[in-house]
């Protein structure tokens, strides 16, 4: 087998492997997002400050990093794949404290539409 023929199916099979990755339930950068949900509900003040500090940019970096080396690969070849079912998040419950907008993707959800 020839050297450039067997480097060609090896790097197939790693692109294979980690285009996997890509998707999943990305199980950390959701638990950052639910932090980030709860520190703004709280405390907008000090949330924007995590922004501008870098703290919470630098969180979503590493989860990102971490979801897609083993989160999201461990999810996708230990049970999604076999199964053709995806595995969920629940994502923590954040009581409002001053109105609460929905999700744009929710069929009668709006624009910044604030329900209080």
């Amino acid at each position: 087998m020839p050297h450039r023929f067997r480097a060609a199916l090896a790097t197939g099979l790693l692109a294979l492997t980690f285009s996997a990755c890509v998707a999943g339930p990305h199980q950390l950068r959701r638990t950052v997002d639910d932090w980030d949900h709860s520190l703004y509900v709280n405390s907008p003040w000090f949330d924007v400050l995590l922004w501008v500090v870098p703290v919470i940019p630098a969180a979503y970096v590493g989860a990102i990093a971490c979801d897609f080396l083993v989160g999201d690969a461990w999810a996708f070849w230990t049970d999604d794949a076999w199964d053709g079912a995806g595995t969920g998040f629940e994502h923590f419950p954040v009581e409002p404290t001053d109105g609460r907008v929905n999700s744009m993707m929710f069929p009668h959800g709006s624009w910044t539409r604030v329900e209080k």
